[in-house]
C-alpha cells in the first residue's frame, strides 16, 4: 500500500520498498474510523450527513473498538521503546485511551481529514540527522519518503503524519502537550471573525 508521502507526489510505490517497522499503521486505523462516522460530506460546510435518522449516534461498542485498536498499535510500540523517554510516552497515551475505551464519548473528538491534509509539511533538508518522531522513534531521514507534519501549538512537535494522524483523527489534541486543536482553530477563526466586524463597524462611527 501506497504511504501518504507517495500519494502526495505521485509516486509509484515500489515492491521492494522498506517500511519503517515501528510506524503506526494508519491504513487500519482509517479503514475502521470509516465504519463508524459517516463519510466526509462534499458539501462546503464541511459537516457530516447523518445516514437517516438524525439522532442517531456511533455505536458506543464501534467507538470502544476504534480506541482500543489504536491503544494495541500504541502499546505494542512501547513494548520495544528504544529508550524511557519513547517509552514513557507511548504507555502514557495508552494510558488516556484506556478512558475512552472504557467510557467511550457518543463523538469522536478528533479532527477531520481536511485537517491533516492542511498540516504544515517539514521539507526534508530541514530535518536534523538525528531527528526522531516522538511516536514511533524512529530517524525521520532513515525513511526515503517521509513526510514530517508540524502541529500548530509548538514548532518543535514534529511527527510522522503517520504516527500522529490516528492520534490527532480520534483525539484531536496534540500527544505531547495536549493542547485541543480543533478548539484552538475555532477559537481563533470566531476572533478573526469578530475583528472584522468591529472594523466594519468603524466605518459607519
Amino acid at each position: 500500500m501506497a504511504t501518504q508521502y507517495e500519494v502526495e507526489h505521485n509516486i509509484k510505490p515500489s515492491k521492494g520498498g522498506t517500511t519503517r517497522r515501528r510506524q503506526v499503521d494508519m491504513s487500519t486505523f482509517t479503514s475502521h474510523l470509516h465504519t463508524v462516522i459517516d463519510p466526509p460530506s462534499t458539501t462546503t460546510t464541511q459537516q457530516q450527513e447523518p445516514h437517516n435518522n438524525p439522532h442517531a449516534v456511533p455505536n458506543p461498542g464501534d467507538i470502544s473498538a476504534l480506541f482500543r485498536l489504536l491503544q494495541d498499535q500504541f502499546g505494542t510500540l512501547a513494548m520495544t521503546a528504544p529508550n524511557a523517554q519513547n517509552r514513557d510516552l507511548l504507555r502514557d497515551l495508552v494510558e488516556v485511551l484506556e478512558l475512552d475505551v472504557a467510557h467511550p464519548p457518543t463523538i469522536i473528538p478528533g479532527v477531520p481529514q481536511e485537517y491533516l491534509d492542511g498540516l504544515d509539511r517539514v521539507p526534508r533538508k530541514s530535518l536534523k540527522q538525528d531527528e526522531t518522531c516522538p511516536i514511533c522513534a524512529e530517524r525521520y531521514l532513515d525513511d526515503q519518503y517521509c513526510l514530517v507534519v508540524e502541529l500548530p501549538c509548538h514548532h518543535s512537535h514534529r511527527f510522522d503524519l503517520e504516527c500522529v494522524g490516528p492520534w490527532l483523527r480520534s483525539k484531536g489534541t496534540c500527544p505531547l502537550c495536549r493542547k485541543e486543536l480543533n478548539k484552538k482553530k475555532v477559537e481563533k477563526r470566531q476572533e478573526d471573525e469578530d475583528d472584522e466586524e468591529d472594523d466594519m463597524d468603524g466605518l459607519y462611527a
